[in-house]
């Protein structure tokens, strides 16, 4: 469950902050840099699965994903296991049922180790990434990304979009983790409901961390 927390930290985070920062840097003739430019929101579900440096696969979940800026997003893994990642803008929530335990950082201290402080828009993007465009495969655009950064924890990013919308992320961690997430039913710029940026645990629940942001 801790890797696929750290799994998902980087791409939630890493989803949330390319907003800003692509489409500020991306020319208005390129697929990236209209997509984001007036994305506001994001909903789909998504299967993602991990291989580890040995090429074995090491975790294999699904689930539904909400985004929507600035800074609240909520991923719901519902398989193998039950978990929740809910950031309200100032604070992120992790919650495991099988645990029955709730963990809670400021956004900051969460993120602190992940790209999603490189992409954060404190900088350029540029100034952080460097990105171009891929050859297609499978009839989907794909776009690299690297980090400038030699420590990175992140050696490389893919995204890939089909008729226009974001399929796929792949990230490889400088370990030669290799994560893919791949998306479906995507929805850009639809109302989300608020409620569900707020995380209401079961009675009983251990929290870990302060609540308060």
């Amino acid at each position: 469950m801790c890797n696929s927390f750290r799994s998902l930290l980087r791409h939630a985070g890493l989803l949330l902050c390319l907003w800003p920062g692509l489409a500020a840097q991306a020319g208005s003739d390129n697929l990236v840099g209209r997509y984001f430019a007036d994305l506001r929101s994001f909903h789909a579900q998504f299967v993602q699965t991990v291989v580890d440096s040995n090429g074995e696969q090491v975790q294999d979940s699904k689930g539904e994903v909400w985004i929507e800026k600035p800074g609240r997003f909520r991923w719901d893994y519902r398989t193998p296991y039950r978990q929740l990642i809910v950031a309200d803008g100032k604070r992120l929530w992790t919650w495991d049922e099988d645990l029955e335990q709730a963990t809670v950082k400021t956004i900051d201290e969460a993120l602190s180790s992940t790209p999603a402080m490189l992409l954060s828009g404190f900088r350029p993007l540029s100034e952080v990434m460097t990105w171009k465009p891929l050859e297609n495969e499978d009839s989907m655009q794909w776009f690299s990304l690297s980090p400038r950064q030699a420590d990175a924890a992140v050696e490389s990013v893919r995204m890939a979009f089909a008729g226009g919308n974001l399929s796929i992320i792949e990230v490889v961690d400088d370990f030669g983790n290799r994560t893919r997430i791949v998306f479906s039913d995507t929805r850009r710029n639809q109302p989300v409901d608020p409620g569900l940026f707020e995380l209401k645990l079961p009675p009983g629940t251990d929290i870990i961390g302060a609540e308060e942001p």
